[in-house]
């Protein structure tokens, strides 16, 4: 399923840093270095959910990090470019839907401008192949021979 629209704003970004996702049990602390790090501005994306269920935490990887979050940094991100209007449609149906028939596993997110949309490490090659091919453009382009890399 194509793009909803050539909208400039559904460009993709392929983010250069791996991500971690995390998932804390009901009433399990969140790590006192990860909230420093949330208030300290160190790091760059962050995001934290919390339900009735868990807590989930979901970050990009940077140096400083304390090692046991570093192993969780399996993901790679694809940001929308966004901002995009509230009144598009289907934006996430019509990502995910190549990424479900190629079997790339997806942790999806979303802000009040964009969706984020991570990925298997492992299996980012696949991702950036089936999108493009469905018709999705990453802004800037991505070479062929650094896709192979990815």
């Amino acid at each position: 399923m194509p793009p909803p629209s050539s909208n400039s704003a559904l460009n993709l970004h392929l983010l250069p840093e791996s991500f971690f996702v995390i998932q804390l049990e009901h009433g399990q602390e969140i790590a006192p270095c990860l909230l420093k790090d949330l208030t300290d501005g160190k790091g760059g994306f962050f995001s934290v959910t919390r339900t009735n269920d868990e807590v989930s935490i979901v970050g990009e990887a940077y140096k400083w990090m304390p090692s046991q979050y570093k192993e969780q940094a399996t993901w790679r991100c694809i940001k929308i470019q966004g901002p995009m209007e509230h009144n598009l449609t289907g934006i996430m149906a019509s990502f995910t839907a190549p990424l479900k028939v190629a079997k790339v596993p997806v942790f999806a997110l979303s802000t009040w401008n964009t969706d984020y949309v991570l990925v298997p490490t492992e299996m980012l090659s696949d991702a950036v192949q089936v999108l493009e091919r469905d018709g999705w453009m990453f802004a800037g382009g991505l070479p062929r021979n650094r896709v192979a890399r990815l």
